[in-house]
């Protein structure tokens, strides 16, 4: 054996009389070593670091290098500084333009992503976000998007859903079926497309992913946009939720089901849709009656308890467990225990402690996640480019002017038609979440990826303008159902 090996041997056999983690920590950097081929000067390097353990690590992003656990922290605080105040300067510019703030925010996100900020400063952006951070994200991410759900079924109105099931019974079936018939017509032609999707795809497991991506809507930015609009409890803004949520949970059932064959095995696909059904019945007819004692112990006049706040976290988590562990997803579980919370002063005090730190703090998170696997910069190549076009117009015709037709045929006014589908025509948030999955999962490649953030990004954008064009006809500047 050369010399220099026998040195390295040596230390690496040093590695079993130091403690666990450190023996981890080199064998990590060891097995790098071997991928990048420069086992000689790492060899010194660990060695220099070996000798100076005793002294605090030294964070490094370089391409081969992990970032030490203790130095998670200091990432964390400076990509939450930043998130922050972009999503509230860009938020901000939103709302002079006359968008919702939350739109700001998802265009933030993408912003701080590769398609902008590492478009432009590429050392600067993966310096300030490396791979090895984006765990802590995700986790926030998940939570944020959890609560926020959560919140929103705080403010749904089951008599509503009631006194208009028929309305959106038909808006919610016209909005799943017409994006899936423009799916598989158009998914044979998109699967001849380079990095669209990946070769191991099926045909039909391509056309439901695709469909699911159509058919999906921003449940909840449509929430946020009837909460800033002032539709949250109105006819208008339950029946638009309502649809929105039936649509949403259709789409995630398909999604587990492409999930499911994808990776070859069905039984989680039934996992997840009886789990759901059988979940969102318990919480419906057991879980709303169990809940009401939690209300009688929360006064008007007096401040929450803490015990209260800490048990409804609790069955917030438990919730959001139970979603995701069957394979739908956590958002679902919040908004379930949201809607049946008993209506009083326990929603309405759990809304003003928990939505300001959600929506300031938590939220952004996701869209900030989401950026960073954007990369818009791949739209040059001509044949994505037409893919997105054609993408474009099915999403808009599909999901917008089918909801409309079935609001009218189903009784609704003109005002209140185009405003449902206008609404239901935004993705934004779930859309992200959607494709997320299928791009972690393997079935879509980042050409496709790319093209439904900018579906999503846009069909949202365009939906407040449409819909203050439709309740500005109104006398007095408001639809009749608002």
């Amino acid at each position: 054996m050369p010399a220099r090996h026998r040195r390295c041997a040596d230390r690496t056999s040093g590695n079993r009389n130091r403690p666990d983690a450190s023996r981890a920590v080199s064998v990590v950097r060891s097995r790098q070593n071997v991928a990048t081929g420069r086992s000689r000067p790492e060899c010194r390097r660990s060695s220099r670091r070996t000798r100076s353990s005793s002294l605090p690590a030294r964070p490094s992003n370089r391409r081969g290098h992990s970032v030490p656990v203790a130095q998670l922290s200091v990432y964390f605080f400076l990509q939450i500084a930043v998130i922050i105040a972009a999503s509230q300067l860009v938020g901000r510019l939103a709302q002079r333009v006359g968008q919702p703030q939350v739109v700001g925010e998802m265009i933030a996100g993408v912003l701080l992503g590769p398609s902008l900020f590492g478009l432009f400063l590429p050392e600067v952006q993966k310096a300030l976000f490396p791979k090895e951070t984006l765990g802590m994200l995700y986790v926030g991410a998940q939570l944020g998007v959890g609560l926020y759900m959560f919140l929103v079924g705080t403010e749904f109105r089951a008599d509503h859903f009631r006194n208009r099931f028929r309305s959106a019974a038909s808006v919610s079936a016209a909005g799943i079926a017409v994006p899936f018939v423009l799916a598989f017509m158009l998914t044979p032609w998109l699967q001849g497309i380079p990095g669209l999707f990946a070769e191991r795809v099926r045909p039909f497991e391509a056309a439901l992913f695709m469909g699911a991506s159509i058919a999906i809507t921003a449940f909840p930015m449509l929430a946020r946009i009837i909460q800033e609009r002032g539709l949250a409890g109105t006819s208008l803004g339950t029946l638009a939720l309502t649809a929105g949520a039936v649509d949403d949970a259709a789409a995630w059932c398909i999604l587990a089901i492409v999930l499911a064959g994808f990776g070859g095995s069905w039984a989680s696909a039934y996992v997840a849709i009886g789990g759901g059904i059988g979940f969102a019945l318990f919480m419906i007819f057991a879980g709303s009656r169990l809940l009401r004692r939690l209300a009688m112990h929360v006064s008007p006049t007096a401040p929450l308890p803490t015990s209260v706040l800490a048990l409804v976290l609790v069955l917030f988590a438990l919730s959001a467990f139970a979603m995701d562990a069957i394979g739908i997803h956590a958002v679902f579980g919040g908004f379930l225990l949201g809607a049946v919370l008993p209506r009083g002063a326990l929603t309405q005090k759990l809304r003003e402690m928990l939505q300001p730190f959600t929506v300031v703090f938590l939220l952004p998170m996701f869209f900030t996640y989401s950026g960073l696997n954007t990369r818009l910069g791949v739209l040059m190549d001509p044949g994505i480019l037409l893919a997105a076009l054609v993408i474009l117009a099915a999403s808009f015709g599909g999901k917008g002017i089918a909801c409309w037709a079935a609001a009218r045929a189903s009784g609704e006014s003109k005002r209140d038609a185009m405003a449902i589908g206008s609404l239901m025509n935004a993705r934004g948030l779930m859309e992200l979440i959607i494709i997320n999955i299928g791009l972690a999962a393997g079935v879509i490649l980042p050409g496709l990826f790319s093209i439904l953030v900018l579906m999503a990004i846009l069909s949202t954008l365009m939906a407040t303008p449409l819909f203050n064009f439709v309740t500005r006809q109104q006398p007095g500047g408001a639809a009749s159902s608002v």
